[in-house]
């Protein structure tokens, strides 16, 4: 265990808002400990540790609260298989593990069998003795509230009273006082039926977190002198060469060393269709291969792949409190006890003001403390959070935060970058202007030929056009001409390539039509047969084929796009027109930042889309910064959000997701206070009992969890 640094431990069975709650405040009151922090949904506890005995005080107080804890890396740590008491500590209840395998084989399912038949036998020996029955349902109740009130009196120990646990023993030893001992086991049966129902909820809800950790596989084909040998993928080397045949799943983020094949990216990007990859791609851990064998260079380890990076911020972001949700933890916070007051004041007001029957009073009292518990207030946002964090990983959508997730939703503006955001980032031959007798076919195949020589982003655009219409073409030398373009011979020619205006073109035709191509943003090579023109060709970086779909699509929110780009105003309002949108161009970042700064004054919030070093300040700056999965490093790390499928669309799909989460969490919240309204009502005028009150409060939890769970399914 490390001493003076952040240790983390997993947690297991913690169900909702207020376990965490219960599990922080007992660390809390524990000397040595520092830097708390709970993670629901991703089952750990994060604290910084002044030595060992400090150690071994948390440990303890965890598994007095009745939970299972380890510290990471440990045996018997989340995923173990058992109850809370398998491990050399031992004797507590596992309180809310959440329910892997058959429900029946959990200790909360055999707690729900147990008081279940318990209480049929004691109906059946009603009719046969029918005071016996009342000592049946006495061991029921004594049976099914043991575990609940050790859990009560661990939490009072240290420091939090207002517990469910504490409110229901309180509830049921109420009830066993004035020998309402049938209610009193209906009360603790149905709770346990809850608390199953409660772990199984948790599971599902944690689960589209913890399936994209299982995207990547654990072992790989490692190339070695003595040939392929499986081998943990933690264990292989960066620079290693894995091999991955057709149906795999790559093990590692790398570079593919040979071979070519289609790649299955959708369990990381949302992506439908395979792409095509071969030697020179990278190729992601988790993406799978489906037509010939690969051999992969490994570029990163496991722990920091792109799937591992994720399932981190998903797991970080999961645990974040939007601002809606600290508002409800810090409403809970006095509605319990506000709660408990009402109790105590319906429980000796009317018996002691209207002299009205004790019993009759002191029932209904019992009943409202079990109505007002706020589990269902309190899971109603962290539930949706978390479903719409993992639903939105799944497609490829990752957000930091349910603050961030909330944001987005309620942004009026969304800035732009343009190269490698709005467009592909590389630039595409658009025309092929013919000024002799060469044909098409002739122009690029000459114009490739000298280009062949040359790395420059134009002469790689031009080659990919030859290819891509099959021309073929034989390399030939050349030698570049600063300032001024390319030349070479070939086919007994020499080809020139470059800018019209600084070969020293006269031609006015030439001038005239390299002028206007050049008016629609698109960069313009004349190509020379010694001094003759022969042909011109028109490249330029063209928007991504979903480019005007995603902006149409951000319109129809109600969220206007506007284009903020380094680039020179031609360009940039060529595609600006294409797309549809305001361009602000020839900006350097700080005129960025500033222009992102003066639009978050004027309120509604912006959003910035960009992929580079330079977007970097105004992504930090803006309400939401949102990333380009192609983007630099530099770029995710300062972005709130990020989008890696690159795709414009997704942006559009981020807005959505945001808003049909907090639709949710309005919704969760409307059920979980409606009922209790409802309840607490019929309960004060004796219309409804202890158990539809457990009932009622267990209903609205499970209700609030599966309306959350909705956002799995879709975006």
């Amino acid at each position: 265990m490390a001493v003076g640094v952040v240790t983390k431990y997993s947690v297991k069975g913690m169900d909702c808002a207020s376990c965490a709650t219960k599990i922080e405040t007992a660390v809390k009151r524990i000397d040595g400990a520092t830097g708390i922090k709970v993670g629901l949904h991703t089952e750990t506890l994060s604290v910084n540790l002044a030595d060992e005995e400090a150690g071994a005080k948390v440990e303890k107080a965890v598994r007095d609260l009745g939970y299972n804890i380890a510290p990471l890396g440990a045996p018997g740590q989340a995923g173990a298989k058992g109850t809370a008491g398998d491990d050399d500590h031992g004797d507590h209840p596992d309180h809310a593990k959440p329910i892997e395998g058959a429900w029946w084989e959990s200790s909360k399912g055999i707690l729900v069998i147990a008081t279940g038949v318990m209480i049929a036998l004691a109906y059946v020996e009603r009719n046969l003795l029918p005071y016996g029955s009342q000592f049946v349902f006495l061991a029921a109740a004594a049976v099914g509230t043991y575990p609940v009130a050790k859990r009560a009196l661990s939490a009072l120990r240290t420091g939090s009273f207002f517990t469910i646990e504490m409110l229901m023993t309180i509830a049921v030893v109420g009830a066993l006082v004035i020998q309402a001992t049938e209610e009193a086991a209906l009360v603790v049966f149905l709770f346990a039926v809850g608390e199953l129902l409660e772990g199984i909820a948790a599971g599902r809800a944690r689960s589209g977190i913890k399936a994209l950790a299982q995207i990547a596989p654990k072992t790989a084909m490692l190339e070695t002198e003595n040939g392929l040998v499986e081998t943990p993928i933690e264990r292989i080397a960066i620079g290693s060469i894995v091999v991955v045949r057709p149906g795999d799943r790559v093990p590692a983020d790398g570079i593919i060393a040979s071979g070519t094949s289609s790649v299955d990216e959708s369990a990381l990007t949302g992506e439908s269709m395979p792409k095509t990859k071969e030697e020179g791609d990278i190729v992601l851990a988790g993406s799978i291969n489906t037509e010939a064998v690969l051999r992969v260079k490994v570029e990163k380890p496991a722990a920091d792949n792109l799937i591992s990076r994720v399932v981190r911020l998903v797991e970080e972001a999961a645990d974040s409190k939007a601002p809606a949700q600290r508002f409800i933890d810090q409403f809970a916070r006095w509605y319990m006890p506000m709660i408990c007051l009402v109790a105590i004041a319906v429980a000796i007001g009317p018996p002691i003001l209207w002299q009205q029957p004790w019993d009759t009073w002191i029932y209904r009292a019992l009943a409202l403390l079990l109505i007002g518990c706020p589990c269902a207030l309190v899971i109603s946002t962290p539930a949706s959070i978390a479903s719409a964090l993992a639903a939105g990983a799944r497609h490829g959508l990752l957000v930091k935060g349910g603050g961030v997730l909330e944001s987005i939703g309620k942004v009026k503006h969304i800035a732009f970058d343009k190269t490698g955001t709005l467009t592909e980032g590389k630039p595409k031959v658009t025309d092929v202007v013919l000024l002799g007798s060469a044909s098409v076919g002739d122009l690029l195949r000459l114009a490739a030929a000298v280009e062949s020589g040359s790395s420059h982003p134009l002469a790689t655009a031009i080659i990919a056009e030859a290819n891509a219409r099959n021309i073929a073409f034989q390399p030939g030398g050349s030698q570049a001409m600063p300032g001024k373009g390319i030349a070479g011979r070939t086919e007994g020619q020499m080809i020139t390539i470059g800018a019209a205006a600084r070969l020293n073109v006269t031609d006015q035709n030439v001038l005239e039509q390299a002028s206007k191509l050049e008016g629609e943003g698109k960069s313009v090579s004349v190509v020379l047969s010694g001094k003759q023109p022969i042909g011109l060709i028109a490249l330029r970086d063209e928007p991504r084929a979903d480019a005007i779909a995603g902006i149409k699509l951000i319109r129809a929110l109600g969220v206007v796009p506007i284009m903020l780009t380094g680039d020179n105003r031609a360009n940039a309002e060529a595609v600006g027109k294409i797309v549809g949108m305001e361009v602000r161009a020839e900006l350097l970042p700080e005129d960025k930042l500033a222009i992102i700064k003066q639009m978050s004054s004027n309120g509604g919030g912006i959003a910035k889309v960009g992929d580079g070093i330079n977007d970097a300040p105004a992504l930090a700056a803006a309400t939401v910064g949102i990333a380009m999965g192609s983007g630099t490093d530099m770029a995710l790390e300062a972005a709130d959000a990020a989008v890696l499928n690159n795709k414009v669309t997704d942006v559009a799909d981020l807005i959505k997701l945001s808003r049909r989460t907090m639709t949710v969490v309005r919704q969760n919240v409307a059920i979980a206070l409606g009922l209790k309204a409802v309840f607490l009502v019929t309960t004060v005028i004796g219309l409804t009992g202890l158990w539809i009150a457990i009932l009622a409060d267990t209903g609205a939890t499970v209700l609030v969890t599966a309306n959350a769970l909705r956002l799995l399914r879709k975006i």
